[in-house]
């Protein structure tokens, strides 16, 4: 079916039934008219591919007759390039090809294109030593980060390149680096435990392909039901959660620390086995990673510096930033010390598998204690980990990506496809899964990172390390490697937001909250599920509740009643809206002219569409009049698609006296 100007089908009239060939010719008529004046189907209403509204501009009425072929191919969309000129869907689909295939397309989706080109001796070292910097940092976090999540500490090494290597070529932030983080290397935890490591590897392969799919079909946006109190929540919970499971080791005592009651349960029972020179050693490296992070408050900050001075700014800033590796290689160069002596006053890493990750595809299958777990076993081992795990990953790289983006417009789905890719990719390199790091990204942006081929140098760094120096890593003290952790969670915990929700609208606290506990309680996919649902719950009572104001006032000697939505009412407030509209009138217990405004009613569904009918109906009986005072097209084609009688109660004005200035309501309700 499609809508065209009655008096092209009915004449002057514009209500007598047609013949077939008085039909047929309008249909010519109505398809020429529209390929003329370009009069044609918006894109939402492409959605039914037999209707084609079009509009008679004169008397603003509507009939319908059926569309023929020649009037489907005027089918249109709207694209912004065009700035807002309609075009048909062959001229569509032409431009979004021939963009597909441009230069600006290319460099869009393969960033490197963009600055390799301009590429000089002043950005190599730039980029060679903040490289270097966040290679040193990123080698002990991804020892301690495989730790977390239960795996042996080569993991973490084998996490620490790939996605380094392949940002370069597709990443847009210069700033980001890829690899494990605390809150993904505790969501693995579960999988690990129970079921080894074959399971964090192909959950890094499925997180990639989850993602790489959301940036391919632009599906960032469900990041967006995220809510900032359910990220909050979620991130202390995680950090709180992380940092007890690493107390076990700060104390040198045995036992597993996993969920966060498990942890405190762990330290409380064996709290007798406690190790002194753990403590002391892993209490001293919290010390000095505070003390390191603001060490930068040391610098002097006056003009005029000399040669001296600077210099010593420099040592400060070194010291600040390097503070992770500092710490990581006096515990092993002291660990060391104690073995040449035949000493063992610490609990150590142990031995590190030597050599590089083979590269070969990631496990499908696995065996289980004697028996083979097929794909859709292990799949089911994951279970909601691996949908969660994906969109925490989006969530922290798109979230880290702003806040170093420093005002430049940042390609979200870009950046999607380019994680997805670095953990499709570090899955055959025994990878588990990896997104933005906030720590290594703010190591990376204070080191002065020009592009990011400075990515390179880490991920050369991380191999060379995996190559050369895993025997010597082993001598990493736990107690280090707790104290790196901790004192780095003492910065995720968000206890800010507490105040600030309480000050600007104290019902977001109870999505925080509601994460909070539930992360803590039963688990992290589930705690940020249940916040996710209890913030929809506040959109769903808001949409079924919204607000409306009802006016009384009189018009050129008419009782009017003015009711106005603050924004387009969605079924579930058709029936609230229309029992608001009724029990006002009956208050009133006058013969008002009802009034709906319709500013801001972007667009109805039937149901909206079916109440509206009946709130008519009600009237009627009542001896009311009901008027729709400027509704848009989209929701006068809803309303009139219920009962074509409903279009005489359409009315526009500037103001309500240009509605009634000599023109009386007639006993219809049409004025």
């Amino acid at each position: 079916m499609a809508i065209a100007p009655c008096s092209d089908v009915a004449g002057a009239g514009g209500r007598e039934k047609l013949s077939g060939a008085a039909r047929r010719g309008a249909a010519r008529r109505g398809a020429a008219r529209q390929a003329s004046e370009r009069q044609t189907l918006p894109l939402r209403a492409a959605r039914w591919p037999s209707m084609a509204p079009a509009r008679n501009y004169a008397n603003q009425e509507m009939a319908i007759f059926p569309m023929n072929g020649a009037m489907r191919d005027t089918v249109v969309c709207t694209l912004p390039e065009f700035e807002d000129e309609e075009v048909n869907v062959r001229e569509c689909l032409r431009h979004q090809c021939k963009g597909a295939c441009s230069a600006t397309f290319f460099k869009r989706k393969l960033p490197i294109t963009s600055w390799l080109p301009q590429y000089s001796v002043g950005w190599l070292v730039a980029d060679f030593l903040a490289g270097l910097t966040v290679g040193m940092t990123a080698i002990p976090q991804g020892i301690a980060y495989a730790g977390v999540a239960g795996l042996a500490p080569q993991y973490g090494l084998y996490s620490g390149f790939m996605g380094a290597f392949v940002y370069i070529i597709l990443g847009s932030c210069k700033d980001i680096t890829i690899g494990p983080t605390a809150i993904l290397a505790l969501m693995c935890q579960k999988a690990v435990e129970n079921s080894g490591a074959d399971y964090a590897v192909l959950l890094c392969f499925i997180s990639g392909c989850i993602i790489l799919l959301m940036g391919l079909l632009n599906l960032g946006f469900l990041v967006t039901f995220i809510s900032m109190p359910v990220t909050t929540g979620f991130t202390t919970a995680a950090a709180i959660t992380i940092a007890s499971s690493q107390l076990k080791s700060l104390l040198g005592i045995p036992g597993k620390s996993n969920e966060f009651l498990e942890s405190w349960i762990t330290v409380i029972d064996h709290i007798s086995e406690t190790k002194l020179w753990d403590t002391v050693l892993g209490v001293s490296t919290i010390i000095l990673l505070l003390l390191g992070k603001y060490l930068n408050n040391a610098q002097l900050k006056r003009e005029n510096l000399s040669t001296l001075q600077k210099i010593y700014n420099k040592i400060i800033w070194l010291i600040s930033l390097g503070r992770n590796a500092i710490v990581a290689i006096l515990g092993t160069a002291l660990a060391y010390y104690f073995y040449t002596k035949d000493e063992s006053p610490f609990v150590i890493t142990g031995p590190i598998a030597e050599g590089l990750p083979p590269f070969k595809v990631p496990p499908f299958s696995t065996e289980s204690n004697g028996t083979t777990v097929t794909f859709g076993g292990m799949l089911g081992e994951l279970g909601a980990s691996s949908i969660t795990i994906p969109l925490i990953s989006v969530l922290e790289s798109i979230a880290i990506a702003k806040a170093f983006s420093k005002g430049k417009a940042l390609d979200a789905t870009q950046e999607m496809i380019a994680l997805g890719m670095c953990n499709i990719l570090g899955s055959f390199v025994r990878s588990m899964p990896t997104t933005g790091s906030f720590t290594r990204t703010a190591v990376n942006n204070a080191s002065g990172v020009v592009t990011p081929l400075g990515g390179a140098v880490t991920g050369a760094l991380v191999l060379l390390t995996l190559g050369l120096l895993t025997s010597t890593f082993q001598y990493i003290p736990k107690a280090t490697l707790a104290g790196i952790i901790i004192a780095a969670m003492f910065f995720m915990v968000e206890y800010e937001i507490v105040p600030l929700l309480w000050k600007t609208r104290k019902a977001d606290l109870i999505p925080f909250f509601v994460t909070v506990a539930v992360c803590l309680f039963v688990g992290l996919e589930f705690g940020i599920i249940s916040g996710i649902a209890v913030n929809l719950l506040f959109v769903l009572y808001d949409a079924a509740r919204p607000r409306v104001s009802i006016q009384c006032s009189k018009v050129h000697s008419h009782d009017v009643l003015l009711v106005a939505p603050d924004y387009s009412i969605v079924f579930p407030a058709a029936e609230f809206v229309r029992k608001k509209i009724i029990k006002k009138c009956i208050e009133l217990d006058n013969k008002a002219i009802v009034i709906l405004d319709g500013r801001y009613m972007r667009h109805i569904d039937a149901t909206v569409a079916k109440n509206l009918h009946s709130l008519w109906g009600d009237l009627k009986i009542r001896e009311q009049k009901l008027l729709f005072w400027n509704w848009n097209r989209s929701s006068r084609f809803t309303l009139c698609g219920i009962d074509p009688k409903l279009s005489a109660l359409f009315q526009e004005g500037t103001t309500l006296e240009d509605i009634f200035k000599e023109r009386p309501v007639d006993e219809n309700g049409s004025v």
